[in-house]
């Protein structure tokens, strides 16, 4: 969708998939149309899904502009979540088209050599509707990515818990091992490597 001249284009910015065992950190960056104003933005984590794939679809049809960036497991092993949280939300600002004037990014901080002014929210999600946005873009996109890692790597219930720790996930890393999509520096996956580490 063309921009629209004299409008200043803030983009909310937010991430999905930090807490998780397995599969990649999302993150999306929206530029929201203020002539086309959507209800029912709020913190994705407080969205039915139903309730997110119908936003979803609408801040794709109505935004002025929108990107979604990804930082897989292995690379979230090597740079640590936080540095990987931090570029996927870059990578997505980077990638909006057309760009951010400014970006308002969730939690304390903002990612380095951003290519415009940045202000970090905490509870963005909630607060600022161009991040809540971002935040139902990066669920729904990370939340379909795991139903695709589970018809690639059968058997781990990625398609029903997402990679989180839950109990019957715990207990399936326990019976077949960490598959290649599990974050290898993450205390309960790392354990199984090497039984005899402490925390």
């Amino acid at each position: 969708m063309p921009a629209l001249s004299g409008v200043s284009r803030i983009a909310g910015v937010d991430e999905a998939g930090r807490g998780p065992l397995a599969g990649p950190v999302v993150a999306a960056a929206v530029i929201l149309n203020p002539n086309q104003p959507l209800t029912g933005l709020a913190d994705s984590k407080t969205l039915s899904a139903t309730q997110r794939e119908q936003l979803d679809r609408e801040i794709r049809a109505n935004a002025l502009g929108y990107a979604i960036a990804l930082v897989s497991a292995a690379d979230i092993d090597r740079e640590n979540i936080l540095n990987a949280s931090l570029r996927a939300m870059r990578e997505a600002v980077h990638a909006l088209r057309p760009p951010a004037h400014r970006a308002l990014i969730d939690g304390n901080r903002c990612p380095l050599d951003l290519c415009c002014p940045a202000e970090a929210i905490v509870r963005g999600d909630a607060r600022e509707p161009a991040i809540s946005a971002a935040s139902i873009l990066a669920k729904v996109a990370r939340d379909a990515l795991m139903v695709e890692l589970d018809a690639q790597y059968p058997g781990y219930g990625f398609a029903r818990h997402k990679g989180y720790p839950t109990r019957v996930h715990l207990e399936t890393l326990q019976r077949l091992g960490p598959c290649p999509e599990h974050r290898l520096s993450f205390a309960p996956v790392r354990k199984l490597l090497d039984p005899l580490e402490c925390f």
